[in-house]
């Protein structure tokens, strides 16, 4: 069987099309009934199409999830997860328009990663449409609370991911096109540190300063960075005291660990929590651990990787990879044994930022390589 799909996408300027319409729905990870109203968009035709659809109601204040299945109800599959979640604000379109310039399309979330999952989508729906015959079931889920670590959607991505025996998640490319076979793993904390209020200048000595404490556990944090080891410890933001002529009381600040291995995540974790003021009157308390688990590269991963490479070869471009240092959905899934494949969605660059943008004309053969995916991984 050859490894170019059968399924036509349609061509880059169609894609783009809908792409918008996506685009102009915004879906800010807090309102989840604006994230509903990109899931609704996305079932109906789904449902029309014939794929067997099932919405998950959100809870704990997100949104929605949707999960569509085509192919054999038995067997192991391929799991395609993507989010319609995005960190923009409702109205953010009013100063960043969705707009074309060249070879960039520009928008709130289009590159993280409303393109992929839009992609990911268009494939299922037009296999369903055209009748594409597919070896393995494939399922796609989107999900609506990934950019706040997944805390809902994680036992759903991880259950559907037991069920399978590839997961492709069209997380966006670098600017190159380079699909992820590797991931760091994602820690995060809250420190909080309570001192001894006093007045700063009549009772200095009788106060212990929160905000000199946190200080010196910010030294103590950036102490555990170790770049040749793949670790590293972001303080920020941190808050603390009430006036300039308050001795401190109070002082607070979030952590972000990154690590390569999760033995690494064990031993930096165990630290973090470990912490112990430097000045006996203050107090020390840090919640949190590993969000994400880290994403190894394996043989499994790197053998699907050669798949997915030998088809962009046959589509005529190629498929350069790369371990990135942000965590994503593909997390859950690699470090459960499962051959993932992250990374497969547009190229472009500026995610989170105002210059957010997808080189828009690699719609097409992203989608194509997607359907080559899903058409002959057996």
């Amino acid at each position: 069987m050859t490894s170019v799909p059968v399924t036509d996408p349609g061509p880059a300027e169609a894609l783009l099309a809908g792409l918008r319409a996506w685009v102009e729905c915004e879906t800010p990870t807090d309102e989840p009934a604006r994230v509903n109203a990109l899931i609704d968009r996305a079932e109906a035709p789904l449902r029309a199409a014939g794929a067997a659809v099932t919405r998950i109601p959100g809870r704990d204040g997100f949104g929605d999830c949707l999960r569509a299945r085509i192919g054999s109800p038995e067997g192991k599959g391929i799991l395609i997860a993507g989010h319609l979640d995005t960190v923009w604000p409702a109205g953010t379109l009013a100063r960043m328009p969705f707009r074309v310039e060249g070879d960039r399309a520009y928008g709130p979330g289009i590159y993280d990663m409303k393109a992929g999952s839009f992609l990911a989508w268009h494939a299922m729906l037009s296999i369903l449409r055209q009748g594409t015959a597919t070896r393995l079931p494939v399922t796609l889920l989107l999900t609506s609370d990934e950019e706040v670590g997944s805390p809902t959607s994680r036992a759903l991505i991880e259950a559907e991911a037991r069920e399978a025996a590839f997961v492709l998640i069209p997380e966006p490319a670098s600017a190159d096109g380079a699909v992820v076979t590797a991931r760091k793993g994602v820690g995060r904390f809250d420190l909080v540190v309570r001192g001894v209020a006093s007045h700063a200048g009549g009772n200095f000595e009788d106060g212990a300063s929160a905000v000199v404490e946190l200080a010196r556990q910010i030294l103590d944090l950036h102490a555990m960075v170790d770049p040749p080891r793949g670790v590293t410890v972001n303080v920020a933001p941190i808050s603390g005291g009430t006036r300039p002529n308050v001795v401190a009381a109070e002082a607070r600040a979030e952590i972000d660990l990154r690590v390569r291995t999760v033995e690494d995540g064990a031993r930096l974790t165990a630290a973090i929590l470990g912490l112990r003021p430097h000045d006996p009157r203050c107090t020390v308390t840090v919640t949190g651990g590993m969000n994400r688990p880290p994403f190894p590269e394996t043989e499994a991963t790197l053998a699907l990787y050669a798949r997915a490479r030998a088809i962009a070869e046959g589509l005529g471009f190629t498929l350069p990879k790369q371990a990135r240092g942000g965590g994503s959905d593909g997390n859950f899934t690699a470090v459960m044994g499962i051959p993932t494949l992250d990374g497969l969605g547009c190229p472009g660059a500026g995610a989170h930022a105002d210059h957010e943008h997808i080189l828009w004309r690699a719609l097409a053969p992203r989608c194509r390589l997607l359907l080559g995916l899903m058409e002959t991984l057996h």
